[in-house]
């Protein structure tokens, strides 16, 4: 890994809740100590098409867990597409020590970030030490592919980490739609990962990938012996490439 890159979690489920409260402060404190600010942003856009109410929802939510870690909040909301082009916006992102992208529809945060100057500026504080982090649908949308879990169809995501698909809130889908799981597990692109998070747990990058929170990290397809399970504090040894 880039040593100047930030930390980067994928999370099944439970953004801003106190049962993420230690991971999330790891994630923060890990920017502070590369030199950036004791701040948190959150990015709503995965409940962009929601209604008002669910956008403050949202932000109460992010500014309690702030609150908790002691950290300047930010709420962006990058709703639609122009907002992604937003200058405030922009430089409301400089020296963060955190960027959260929150659940929702993993497509439309697509829609929303994809070839903009608010996503690369993103990807540049990330190169620079900022920590990110995505939640359920944000997880998602940080690969190059978006696989289907309600809908058969599959859709383009960021292409942060092109070599990773990702399945979040698994424990929970699993009993709800085990075929469906299996269907994707078979369509999986040759050579990427598939990895099923389970809710309130992290997949976090740092010097290596670990698993953080209550449950587990199941890697479906993508390594010889797959499928696997990890549970907390251990090792996953995925081969990494950034976009």
């Amino acid at each position: 890994m880039n040593s100047e890159r930030g930390a980067l979690a994928l999370v099944g489920s439970g953004e801003y809740l106190t049962q993420m409260q230690e991971i999330e402060s790891d994630l923060l404190q890990s920017g502070i100590s590369r030199g950036k600010s004791n701040t948190f942003v959150q990015i709503p856009t995965g409940a962009g098409q929601e209604s008002d109410d669910r956008i403050e929802f949202w932000k109460a939510r992010g500014a309690a867990q702030a609150e908790r870690l002691n950290a300047q909040c930010h709420f962006l909301p990058i709703l639609k597409r122009e907002d992604a082009f937003n200058e405030q916006y922009i430089n409301e992102l400089s020296n963060a020590g955190l960027i959260y992208f929150s659940g929702g529809d993993p497509g439309y945060i697509t829609e929303v970030f994809g070839e903009t100057p608010l996503w690369n500026k993103i990807k540049q504080e990330f190169d620079s030490g900022t920590s990110l982090a995505g939640c359920s649908a944000g997880a998602m949308a940080f690969g190059s592919k978006i696989v289907g879990i309600r809908k058969s169809h599959v859709q383009s995501g960021l292409g942060l980490i092109p070599n990773i698909e990702v399945i979040p809130h698994y424990d929970k889908f699993l009993g709800w739609v085990p075929d469906r799981i299996a269907s994707i597990a078979l369509r999986s692109d040759k050579g990427s990962y598939l990895l099923g998070i389970d809710e309130d747990t992290a997949l976090v990058l740092t010097d290596k990938w670990r698993v953080q929170g209550r449950a587990k990290v199941h890697v479906l397809k993508g390594l010889p012996e797959s499928p696997q399970t990890f549970a907390s504090g251990e090792e996953i040894n995925l081969l990494q490439s950034f976009a």
